[in-house]
């Protein structure tokens, strides 16, 4: 294929610790030397996206960059013997977006072995919607479904406004969980709408939660946030209990002491979407498409185009940001 021009929102270092992102025509030339090109549909905007946008080093190295976690498209090319042109798939995880040329640009050229077919049941839409956001939901459900029958009891989520949160209660409350959300965000009607079976503001759920261990309320927890709150959700689980960790937003410190694990059995699992093996990763998009598809999926989201990038970064780093942003490339 010959290079194409395409266009990409570029973050660029103005200068020192200021970064600035803006629309650019590149050439598909100067995307990586990997085997699959793909034309981009959608992408979606998550918090490591914003991260790469300011600057964090711990997340994109080098700049001019395209953030991008998460990608849905075409293939337009591929000298891979599993992939043909025309095949519609998703590309979530690995490095895209942080070191490697992400999805908010118009095309992504990745290995072979980071992209999965989109499933039949699922639209590209759909799949942004979803995204890593949830991906790592159907990770954190998965552990919850292994081990807790619905009839056991109730299942906290905390961060429960976010992308992550918002889609683990989707599921949960489609599945037939009764689920707690925890939430610092003052309008809840999304939540309600999810199927919530209760609702608890953050600084409630932190009251008198300095205790090496607290009333058995849960059993089993999907954590998003971390910090003080991971540490509250897993002293409140229940015996054999099973709490998921998934996110720092709140602190990457745990104020925890090994009472819950020796005293209730209770049993922490990190959820690292970044680098799921692929078979496990396949058979979860196959949920997410079928099993653990829900009614309301496609009204959680925000629909934007990449010129709104620079404003929703903005605001998802101050914690402003509610449900899903969908990136529309076209």
């Amino acid at each position: 294929m010959k290079s194409v021009s395409y266009k990409a929102w570029v973050v660029e270092q103005d200068k020192e610790n200021q970064f600035s992102g803006r629309i650019k025509a590149l050439q598909t030339s100067g995307l990586p030397d990997n085997d699959v090109l793909i034309r981009v549909k959608y992408s979606s905007l998550n918090y490591k996206d914003a991260l790469s946008a300011s600057g964090n080093p711990g997340v994109t190295k080098s700049y001019p960059h395209t953030p991008g976690i998460d990608a849905a498209g075409i293939i337009e090319e591929s000298r891979h013997p599993d992939f043909s042109p025309g095949e519609k798939v998703i590309v979530t995880s690995y490095d895209l977006g942080m070191n490697t040329p992400g999805g908010f640009g118009q095309y992504i050229r990745v290995p072979a072995d980071w992209v999965v077919r989109l499933p039949g049941q699922l639209s590209l839409k759909e799949s942004m919607v979803l995204g890593t956001a949830g991906f790592t939901a159907a990770m954190s459900v998965y552990h919850i479904v292994e081990s807790i029958p619905k009839d056991r009891g109730e299942i906290l989520v905390t961060g429960a406004s976010g992308g992550v949160g918002s889609l683990s209660v989707g599921i949960l409350s489609h599945l037939g969980y009764s689920v707690t959300a925890v939430s610092g965000k003052t309008e809840t009607r999304l939540l309600k709408e999810l199927g919530v079976n209760q609702i608890i503001n953050r600084a409630d759920f932190l009251e008198n939660t300095d205790r090496p261990l607290l009333k058995e309320q849960w059993a089993g927890a999907v954590d998003t946030v971390g910090g003080p709150i991971l540490a509250a959700a897993i002293k409140s689980t229940g015996l054999g209990g099973v709490v998921t960790c998934c996110g720092n937003v709140a602190s990457f410190d745990l104020p925890i002491n090994v009472f819950p694990f020796i005293l209730r059995g209770v049993s922490l699992i990190g959820i690292d979407s970044q680098h799921c093996p692929m078979p496990h990763r396949q058979a979860l998009w196959e949920q997410l498409a079928v099993n653990w598809k829900f009614d309301r999926l496609n009204t959680l989201f925000e629909e934007i185009g990449p010129t709104s990038l620079a404003e929703k970064t903005d605001l998802i780093l101050k914690g402003k940001l509610k449900g899903r942003t969908l990136v529309n490339m076209n």
